[in-house]
């Protein structure tokens, strides 16, 4: 017979590494079969493929308590054993035997924690009955020690069991650990064997009674399944000697009979009326059911026709037209008693076009008859009284316009500037300030001919109060004209040197800016406002502009309308391109033409001093400078205007100073120090005192056209006369440095040009002083120049045997040029200085002379001492000392 595998060392071994717990103890370890079995029709075991597993029984103990648990190991792909699954012995509920399997080594191990009972518990299958009692009884064994009690048991006799373990308790090994080692398996003798079978199984008193019932069979211990038969028919006697003993006592029966009898009568009267008592419920069932059918469709009618007349007494409601806002709406007086009465009619008229309109009414009630009546009674009323409201506006604005022209006392007169004063007429128009709004939400259309009315109104009266008070300022403003010619050359140099004072002219300028373009300002911004375009405002009440305060000082001239806005769209603070070129095209109606009367002032300021323009620049760069609001376009463009006019006439100015210039090259013969020259640094010292803000770019471009035509004019006339062209020019430069030397220490284009002219200077010294050096001492220095030159292909000892350059004709040429040194000398200072018109730039030119001649001697001595060594000459020392 094969050996067992629970007698495989090597397999508890292997358990014992898969587990990993030197605590836990195994009992037993034994390889099994696992599959998951079904049980058809035919009453026959089907079963899937079979996996090979191991089940290992063990023990762990942790102070006086013992656990014990059920492993299952499986067979990893490298053959190693590992945990697969770990039951609690403490579960185990049933023991099941497999009776559909004939090999009767099958069982199943139900446990009473498992999640899911509805699915079968696997099919243990082992090699042979053997094994199925070695593991059953282990089993069994370990839960009567460990936890006192047996599972249940199905399919297996227990005394067959009890006899099995009799017959091969020598067989039954009993394990041992060795300190120095794992467990070992020993086979020990039957009276050495501690495992007794009574013992597990049964109680000794159970036993002693089972051998006494034994010994009143004459049977052997194998027969079991005979004397299980015997005990079978024994009980089925018993049994039906009970019954025939009951059968005995007759009279009883047949007093049981009678009552029994007696009992069904009863019962099947009780039947009969409760059938009829059923019948009559649900007859008054169905009545009751009927009656409350009836009582909800009433109900329900009520509560829908109640509904009803509450929608259509709303519905009523909407469309009744209150007769008072009626009477407003079609005749009523726009006068400012009533203008309450008429917001309020207005307000009502929008709410009530608004609450007849998807999504406020309900869509069912869009096709009633009446709904469309009232819409289109609606649509006339509006009609009706949009077309009214603005015909009264547009002869409004025109009667509050012309009364304030009428009246002569609000512009201003010979004497007295008036400043303009527009609160009265805000104030009148702000009273229709909701009117215009609710005729923007009955009607956008509308507004387009009452802001032209508007706008053409008020531009009579701005262009009018502009004009007005220009023509006074102008009057009122006294200030000498200052000639325009500043750099003709017939004049005398100090023309313009004590030029009058005429910054009034530029002040009524400022002033005519101070006061009109805030008010423009303030009217784009109220106009805005005032005829529902959706732009925000332009300057806050009381704000600042460009630094100054606003010029009112009344508390009446706040442009806030002080309204609410009607429509909610109004608070957005986007605006489409469409609302602002509306906007814009509505501004340039409002304040058209009144650009001409500031024309008139700049061309006024210009007549009496071009150089105010330079400060009249700055003036409205700086307000320019300050109108970023979006309704301002037309106050932006204005004051661009200006500043394009401005410099329109400096330029002219410029152009016409140029021309002065230009004028002097038609002179036959200029000598000295042009005119220009010293004229130009008194109007540049006089165009600094006029910068303001930003018209420094304006002053350097003038300054820039200005001394690119000087300085092309000067070498114009240089070019006429060359013999003296270089003394013209270097002391031209000069004057130009001397007078322009403290200016270009502060004004950085002045400065670029200074030092252009110093380079010019330089370039002009050098070649006058050359000049005269070449006239006296032509001989020497052609000398030199003809040995510098040879020196490029000659050598340097080869040099005295050329023609024309020997010793000789170096003696020659020493004795005809330094023979009288002395005169020549005196004779180059009194060229230098006979056709110097500016005596002061003789010291630094006749310096400039010596250091020249020195220079150039040196370099012929140098040149003669490495060519003639042997040769004297007169010493660099010796000249400078009759330099001096």
């Amino acid at each position: 017979m094969a050996k067992s595998s629970a007698d495989d060392l090597d397999l508890r071994r292997a358990s014992e590494s898969a587990i990993e717990d030197p605590n836990q103890n195994i009992i037993i370890s034994i390889r099994v079969a696992k599959t998951h079995g079904i049980i058809g029709k035919s009453s026959k075991l089907t079963r899937h493929m079979a996996k090979p597993r191991v089940l290992a029984l063990s023990t762990k103990s942790k102070g006086k308590s013992t656990t014990a648990f059920l492993r299952v190991l499986k067979y990893s792909t490298g053959g190693v054993l590992e945990p697969a699954k770990l039951y609690k012995l403490k579960h185990l509920s049933k023991v099941e035997v497999i009776t559909n399997d004939p090999s009767g080594c099958t069982f199943t191990l139900g446990f009473d924690n498992l999640r899911s009972q509805s699915v079968a518990p696997p099919l243990w299958t082992m090699r042979n009955i053997d094994d199925r009692n070695r593991l059953l009884l282990c089993i069994l064994n370990t839960c009567k020690d460990v936890l006192g009690r047996l599972p249940k048991v199905v399919g297996i006799d227990v005394v067959e069991m009890a006899l099995w373990a009799k017959e091969n308790r020598p067989s039954v090994s009993t394990q041992r650990n060795v300190q120095d080692g794992g467990p070992v398996a020993s086979a020990v003798p039957e009276n050495e064997l501690k495992v007794n079978v009574e013992k597990e199984l049964v109680s000794q008193a159970e036993e002693e009674d089972m051998e006494a019932l034994l010994g009143t069979y004459v049977m052997g211990a194998g027969e079991a399944e005979a004397f299980s038969e015997r005990l079978k028919r024994e009980l089925q006697a018993l049994e039906a000697a009970n019954v025939h003993a009951i059968l005995e006592s007759e009279p009883l029966m047949d007093e049981v009979m009678q009552g029994l009898e007696s009992a069904t009568i009863c019962v099947e009267d009780m039947d009969e009326w409760l059938g009829i008592f059923n019948v009559k419920l649900r007859h008054m069932r169905e009545d009751i059911e009927s009656i409350e059918t009836r009582n909800n469709k009433l109900v329900m009618q009520s509560v829908n026709n109640k509904s009803l007349i509450e929608e259509l007494d709303k519905l009523l409601e909407r469309l009744r037209v209150p007769s008072e806002f009626a009477a407003s709406l079609t005749g009523g007086s726009f006068d400012e008693a009533r203008m309450l009465q008429n917001v309020e009619a207005c307000e009502w008229l929008t709410n009530a076009l608004r609450g007849i309109e998807a999504p406020n009414l309900d869509p069912a009630y869009a096709n009633m008859r009446a709904v469309k009546e009232k819409r289109a009674e609606l649509e006339k009323l509006k009609s009706t009284f949009v077309r009214r409201a603005s015909e009264f506006l547009r002869n409004y604005f025109a009667s509050l316009v012309d009364f304030m022209i009428s009246d002569k006392s609000y512009f201003s007169q010979r004497g007295q500037l008036k400043r303009p004063d527009h609160a009265d007429l805000r104030y009148k128009c702000r009273t229709y300030a909701r009117l215009l709004q609710h005729l923007k939400s009955l009607d956008k259309n509308c507004l387009g001919p009452l802001r032209k009315a508007y706008c053409s109104s008020l531009n009579l009266l701005l262009r009018r109060e502009a004009r007005e008070f220009a023509n006074e300022l102008r009057a009122s403003t006294k200030a000498s004209r200052n000639p325009t010619v500043w750099l003709e050359g017939s004049t005398g140099s100090g023309q313009n040197a004590n030029a009058t004072d005429t910054s009034t002219v530029s002040d009524a300028y400022a002033k005519m800016l101070t006061i009109f373009i805030p008010l423009l300002v303030d009217e784009s911004s109220f106009f805005a406002h005032f005829m529902c375009f959706e732009v925000p405002t332009l300057v806050p009440p009381g704000g600042i502009v460009n630094g100054n305060k606003i010029g009112y000082d009344d508390d009446d001239n706040d442009d806030d309308l002080g309204i609410m806005d009607i429509d909610e769209n109004d608070s957005k603070s986007g605006k489409t391109s469409a609302e602002l070129a509306a906007l814009n095209e509505s501004l340039q109606d409002l304040l058209d033409g009144i650009q001409e009367d500031f024309y008139a002032v700049v061309d006024w300021a210009y007549k009496i001093d071009p150089l105010r323009c330079i400060s009249m620049h700055g003036i409205t760069e700086r307000y320019l400078s300050g109108q970023k609001a979006d309704a301002a376009g037309f106050v932006r463009r204005l004051l661009g205007d200006l500043e394009a006019r401005i410099s329109r006439q400096f330029s002219r100015f410029v152009d016409e100073a140029c021309h002065q210039i230009e004028r002097n090259e038609r002179n036959v013969r200029q000598m000295g120090v042009l005119s220009y020259i010293p004229r130009f640094a008194t109007l540049a010292t006089r165009m600094e005192q006029y910068i303001q803000g930003q018209s420094r770019d304006l002053v350097d471009q003038a300054y820039t056209k200005f001394v690119g035509i000087m300085f092309a004019t000067l070498e114009k006339i240089a070019q006429t006369d060359p013999k003296y062209a270089d003394m013209f020019l270097l002391e031209n430069y000069a004057a130009f440095q001397n007078s322009l030397y403290d200016l270009a220490n502060v004004v950085p284009t002045l400065a670029k040009f200074y030092h252009q002219a110093s380079e010019a200077y330089e370039q002009a010294c050098t070649r006058h002083i050359s000049m005269i050096i070449y006239y006296q001492f032509e001989r020497l220095f052609q000398f030199a120049r003809r040995i510098e030159d040879l020196m490029f292909t000659v050598a340097s000892e080869e040099i005295p045997f050329q023609l024309g350059l020997s010793k000789m004709d170096l003696r020659k040429m020493l004795k005809s040029s330094l023979s009288g040194v002395d005169k020549s000398i005196a004779a180059m200072h009194k060229k230098l200085q006979k056709n110097l018109t500016s005596e002061e730039l003789l010291p630094s030119l006749w310096d400039k002379c010596k250091k020249e001649f020195l220079d150039k001697y040196e370099n012929f001595a140098q040149l003669v001492a490495k060519i003639y060594p042997t040769e004297n000459i007169p010493s660099v020392a010796e000249m400078r000392d009759l330099l001096a």
